[in-house]
């Protein structure tokens, strides 16, 4: 019976033969993405043409002063007012029902249309065609929705 094997002998490459197998794997993948590395260095050119690839080297070179820049930029009260507000606005947007907030967008956005049209024509508003209006179940839906808008948000600013 043969005896079982215990040792695994794998072969030692030497350093030369390393970096030689290194190389040839190199070659298969660039004789094998030959269009693809093509492209690359045609796009390449195009942006050194442009000057791109110095600019960006500049920028890599100067990256401490742009940091600089860019934090004191942010740390500006406006941007920092205009982060706050979004990050608000997002968290009130999360809390919305996507349903409430989807019907509220579709409604406005009929309503520009309606307006719109509306603007496209010379005809004006008198006293009495506002009168007229309130009779017209869509007005006073959206009066009246305007109306317990206003009062919502008037509670919610008390608080």
């Amino acid at each position: 019976m043969a005896e079982p094997i215990t040792d695994i002998h794998r072969p030692a490459f030497t350093e030369e033969q390393q970096t030689e197998m290194k190389l040839n794997n190199l070659k298969k993948q660039f004789a094998d993405n030959e269009e693809g590395l093509n492209k690359i260095l045609d796009i390449i050119e195009e942006l050194n043409d442009i000057g791109a690839l110095e600019a960006a080297d500049a920028m890599l070179h100067a990256k401490e002063n742009i940091a600089k820049i860019v934090l004191e930029q942010v740390s500006r009260e406006p941007v920092t007012n205009l982060l706050n507000t979004v990050i608000g606005a997002a968290g009130a947007v999360m809390n919305a029902d996507p349903e409430q907030t989807k019907a509220l967008i579709e409604s406005a956005m009929a309503g520009i249309n309606e307006g719109h049209q509306f603007v496209q024509t010379d005809k004006k508003v008198r006293m009495f065609d506002l009168m007229k209006t309130l009779r017209d179940p869509d007005i006073n839906r959206a009066i009246g929705f305007g109306i317990h808008f206003l009062k919502g948000m008037g509670k919610q600013l008390k608080e």
